[in-house]
């Protein structure tokens, strides 16, 4: 699919985490680009934020690949411009992946009375969500909550919570672990499922995501 000059991919990660979250994965010959979490404007879109990361990708019909709000991200951005395909890991597709009760919770707008303090403190309960077991793997998590922008966490949790997308691009491979506590996988419809695998799959069971993308990408 790739030429020996074209072999870009540019890649979302999720709530304000980086590159570190992929750093496990085996994308040789491919030349991972990662895109930057940018400040939220006061009452951003998700329409409007996926416009002002555009300019980070500078390839036309790129192959964007989306872990988490980064895969929901991955969508809007395809919603603006032409892609080559759309790889999604622990993601949702449309508002109906979002389980019911968060947009529950986002239409009674319980999170921006939640102190968000909270989250950042209570790591037992985020690495139980994020399926992180290992030492290395709570440390990497704890660090990136820290380093998250307290604006831009409220931002995207209630994008999370309130989105509204019901289009899915024709181009969409969807890799979805079995275990997921974060977007249990009964209201998930996936192209593959992993078996075991927790929201930050890529940490801890690399080897067949990273044989998935590779199947599609070369």
């Amino acid at each position: 699919m790739f030429t020996s000059v074209n072999r870009k991919v540019y890649i979302l990660s999720g709530l304000g985490a980086d590159e570190r979250v992929f750093k496990k994965l085996d994308l040789v010959p491919l030349e991972p680009v990662y895109l930057k979490w940018i400040p939220p404007h006061k009452d951003e879109s998700v329409e409007s934020y996926a416009s002002r990361l555009l300019p980070q990708i500078t390839e036309k019909n790129p192959v964007l690949i989306g872990l988490s709000f980064g895969g929901m991200m991955a969508i809007e951005i395809a919603k603006q411009i032409e892609t080559k395909k759309i790889i999604l890991l622990s993601s949702a597709k449309t508002k109906y992946e979002i389980p019911w009760y968060y947009r529950f919770i986002g239409f009674l707008k319980i999170q921006r009375i939640f102190p968000i303090r909270y989250f950042k403190k209570v790591k037992f309960l985020t690495n139980w969500l994020f399926g992180i077991t290992t030492h290395e793997e709570k440390v990497l998590l704890k660090t990136i909550i820290e380093e998250t922008d307290h604006r831009y966490l409220l931002w995207s949790i209630e994008k999370i919570l309130t989105w509204k997308n019901t289009f899915v691009p024709k181009n969409v491979i969807h890799i979805h672990g079995t275990a997921d506590r974060v977007l249990p996988i009964r209201y998930i419809k996936c192209d593959y499922e992993i078996k075991g695998g927790g929201h930050f799959m890529t940490l801890n069971m690399p080897g067949d995501i990273s044989d998935i993308i590779k199947k599609y990408l070369l």
